[in-house]
């Protein structure tokens, strides 16, 4: 059975607590719209900020493992043009202890005085590269959710590159006993120049198909945080639309409830 009062007005409550309502998911609609987020709060999905927040992090280690496999790539591209350099060196040393073993040969002085300089010049190059000594290269290039350290990185030993690990030090082109020698010296010389050339290109794959995998990779978490993270602009649209009607029909409501009130002063009269 209905009432009258002029104490409380349940009709003007009800349209109080609808509008408030209203105004809530009105302030959520335009917040998302205005951040593109549709978590700005813990309390809007706090779960789902547990994982966004994982995967953000995610990226983070994955686009700076790109970075450093990208260093890793610069480092190793100047190690394989220093040792492309000394192969070219090498060849050099070849033709002169070819030319230095043949009898008729008369000017070993001069071809003498030309191998030491292009040995000087081996020794300058791989120092210079930094491959004076045995190199332990390592780049950490991915996230690791294994628990092992070894599996967010690629590493290798490249092996020093020098006129004595190479075994050629030692030769002299000065005699024609000597760069028969030398020529055989030089053939060797040349396998281990080539299985560090070896060594390097390897390293270089990896780390080529490792920024490709991690690409992928951030791709693919980028859109798994923004299936979380972000808004909906489609749906905080209609919500936005919904709530302003609501809104507005909310406030003449509540001004028809305040005034529908007064009506009842009339059975004083």
């Amino acid at each position: 059975m209905a009432s009258f009062s002029v104490v409380t007005n349940i009709a003007s409550a009800n349209a109080q607590s609808n509008l408030n309502t209203t105004q809530v998911g009105l302030q959520r609609a335009l917040t998302r719209l205005s951040s593109g987020f549709r978590i700005n709060y813990s309390g809007d999905d706090a779960a789902g900020l547990v994982t966004a927040n994982q995967y953000r992090q995610d990226l983070a280690v994955l686009t700076q493992g790109i970075r450093n496999a990208n260093d890793g790539l610069s480092d190793l591209q100047i190690k394989d043009g220093a040792l492309a350099n000394v192969a070219t060196l090498i060849d050099r040393l070849s033709t002169l202890a070819t030319q230095a073993a043949s009898g008729s040969t008369s000017n070993r002085t001069a071809i003498q005085s030309e191998f030491s300089d292009i040995l000087g010049e081996i020794s300058r190059e791989t120092t210079v590269a930094g491959l004076g000594s045995a190199v332990t290269f390592s780049v950490f290039v991915s996230n690791n959710n294994t628990g092992s350290a070894e599996d967010g990185k690629i590493a290798g030993t490249i092996t020093a590159i020098t006129t004595t690990s190479l075994g050629l030090s030692t030769l002299s082109v000065a005699t024609q006993s000597g760069a028969e020698a030398a020529v055989g010296a030089l053939a060797t010389a040349v396998g281990t120049l080539g299985a560090a050339q070896s060594k390097i290109g390897a390293l270089q794959n990896r780390l080529q198909f490792a920024i490709n995998l991690s690409q992928s990779q951030v791709v693919n978490t980028r859109a798994a945080e923004s299936r979380i993270r972000d808004a909906n602009v489609a749906e905080e649209s209609a919500n936005m639309t919904r709530y302003n009607i609501l809104t507005q029909s909310g406030i003449a409501s509540l001004a028809q409830a305040n005034q529908s009130i007064s009506s009842v002063l009339a059975l004083l009269r």
